[in-house]
């Protein structure tokens, strides 16, 4: 099942015209898939979502390339932490070397990137070590010399621990500016307890909101792992002006791959943005069993991580997603502007009415509370 490629199957027993009319209902009608590398180790794959027809006297394309990595980890869990984390950073570093060869402006890493998702053992030791603060750590100084050099934004998800409140743990999206600087960062919204995701024995949600980051490329803002689950999640980032969302995520097959082609599309739609959802790959082993208390065995992986990071428009077009067992690269070409034609074209935000959801949640907070349900007498 993991090798398991929707796209290659359809090729493979499709004729060329039909193809063509299935990937136009599949993906949408403006994407174009430029050119794809691929080996034993790795996937580059460049596509653009420019539509090619539109013309506008005014407002000239706001053209930006956007860079997703996905990727195993690069050592068994039983490695030390330092071992572990420097096999990730030299995995990392030739990745962003293609990234900035090909030009990417933004690039965006999977969630907790830097180490296994440990947080389905519910054991503090060794994994609260991978964690770091999220200005002055080894992360963001490893990856600052990136920005600076390449003229890059990157997106760095890591396990943070603020010294400054206690020591905490947070899930955190760690923002690099073009000079190497921390433009800010983004902690977790939406926590899950569900299954193996025993994240909350970790850490809980965050505390910054739905920051929107203003940089030379455009709005950007970080929608992490299970907050795609969350509707008002996405639309909060709206609302404050996001162009891009970008949703780095950990997630296995069993549980949400049914959902993985569907949420980051349709937040795309209902809100006039880009997303691009970025998942990691392989399947991660740990020293000792754990459960998951639904009666099943005990077992000592997660399962398989399905990778297939894709972007989509705000017009609802996405592209093909990556590999779901090779690490992979996919970089996408974007016109900002078409973020503004979405909503001239559907009227999605003229047509929101905030102020009648904002009063009726208001109401729907309250202990006494009673749902709008209409019976009959």
């Amino acid at each position: 099942m993991e090798n398991f490629n929707i796209d290659e199957i359809l090729e493979k027993h499709l004729p060329a015209e039909d193809l063509k009319r299935v990937q136009t209902i599949l993906y949408g009608k403006n994407y174009g898939t430029k050119e794809l590398l691929s080996n034993d180790d790795y996937q580059v794959m460049k596509c653009t979502l420019v539509k090619k027809s539109e013309c506008k006297e005014i407002n000239s394309k706001r053209k930006v390339l956007v860079g997703l990595i996905q990727h195993s980890i690069a050592l068994p869990t039983t490695c030390s932490i330092v071992d572990q984390k420097q096999g990730i950073y030299n995995k990392i570093a030739n990745y962003i070397k293609i990234a900035a060869d090909n030009n990417v402006n933004i690039l965006c890493l999977q969630e907790a990137w830097t180490m296994p998702f440990a947080f389905c053992t519910r054991e503090k030791y060794p994994w609260v070590e991978f964690s770091e603060s999220a200005e002055t750590g080894p992360t963001t100084v490893f990856l600052s010399e990136f920005a600076r050099k390449h003229k890059m934004i990157i997106i760095s998800p890591i396990l943070e621990r603020d010294v400054n409140h206690g020591d905490t743990l947070w899930n955190t999206a760690v923002v690099i500016d073009i000079d190497g600087q921390v433009l800010g960062k983004h902690r977790k919204n939406h926590i899950p307890r569900v299954g193996d995701f025993n994240e909350s024995t970790y850490y809980m949600e965050g505390n910054t909101g739905h920051p929107v980051f203003d940089t030379c490329y455009g709005r950007i803002a970080i929608n992490i792992c299970y907050g795609r689950h969350h509707p008002l999640n996405w639309t909060m980032f709206g609302i404050n002006g996001a162009e891009i969302v970008f949703n780095p995520s950990a997630t296995v097959g069993e549980l949400s791959e049914p959902l993985w082609p569907i949420e980051a599309r349709c937040a795309a739609i209902a809100n006039s943005f880009f997303t691009c959802a970025i998942n990691r790959v392989g399947t991660e082993k740990f020293p000792n069993e754990f459960t998951s208390g639904d009666g099943k065995p005990a077992h000592r992986d997660f399962g398989h991580f399905y990778g297939s990071s894709y972007v989509t428009g705000p017009d609802g077009t996405r592209t093909p997603g990556l590999s779901r067992t090779k690490d992979g690269i996919l970089i996408v070409e974007l016109d900002l502007n078409e973020c503004r034609q979405a909503k001239d074209q559907w009227g999605f935000r003229m047509t929101q009415r905030l102020d009648m959801y904002a009063r009726e949640l208001q109401e729907a907070i309250k202990p006494d509370f009673k749902p709008q349900i209409i019976k009959k007498q």
